[in-house]
């Protein structure tokens, strides 16, 4: 399993020769204006709630590469309005893709399209794969929910938001760590405008001091799990 990291919160996934996209957000951020989304693969999308910030790109990418739009069944019935294909979930739900089984979770968050209109209920993933399970929070706060997910997957991996001001920020990044019993994370949503700037040293250390793992990748570069 490879995951890219294209800033905020977009993420490229590649088990084995499928290509998945995580809130494609790239485009319109400045910090990633190297990343060409016109270069990326896609045979699925998933998008964690329908703000801007997560789905500015979904179209464009979907429309070049027929990539099937995994999301919650409002999101996914406003692409498929459009002309898109798209594989609607809920909360709890689990279904098994060609790639692994995703499991639609919980996140405490907001969720509406750029227009106001209703954007479901925002949501996180989390991904078995034949060899390696993450989790994928999404924009969300601490919550007790995380303590289901260590009951029924053990993860290798835990992405998990950390900007603060909008998510959950280090210090309750770091009990979700503890919730989900992953200590290996890799941290997003930050950076990108001021409300969520971090500092990068004070972040790692304080996951260091727990025992923990805090990655923070630039912008293009990626793990292999």
């Amino acid at each position: 399993m490879k995951i890219t990291f294209y800033g905020h919160a977009s993420l490229g996934i590649q088990i084995n020769d499928v290509n998945i996209l995580v809130d494609p957000f790239i485009s319109a951020n400045p910090k990633a204006s190297e990343i060409n989304i016109d270069t990326l693969k896609a045979d699925y999308i998933l998008v964690t709630h329908a703000h801007q910030d997560h789905i500015v790109d979904v179209e464009a990418i979907a429309k070049r590469t027929n990539a099937v739009i995994i999301s919650n069944y409002e999101i996914v019935t406003h692409y498929t309005n459009l002309g898109f294909e798209g594989h609607p979930m809920n909360h709890g739900g689990t279904w098994d893709f060609e790639f692994g089984s995703v499991k639609y979770v919980n996140a405490i968050h907001t969720s509406s399209f750029p227009d106001g209109s209703y954007g479901g209920q925002p949501g996180g993933f989390v991904i078995e794969g034949e060899h390696k399970n993450i989790y994928i929070a999404g924009d969300t706060a601490l919550t007790f929910d995380m303590k289901l997910i260590p009951l029924q997957t053990k993860l290798d991996l835990a992405i998990l938001p950390i900007g603060d001001n909008f998510t959950m920020g280090i210090d309750d990044a770091i009990l979700a760590s503890d919730f989900i019993e992953c200590d290996k994370v890799l941290g997003y949503h930050y950076d990108t405008f001021g409300y969520i700037e971090i500092d990068h040293e004070v972040a790692k250390r304080k996951f260091f001091e727990k025992d923990k793992d805090l990655m923070l990748l630039k912008i293009g570069d990626f793990i292999e799990l």
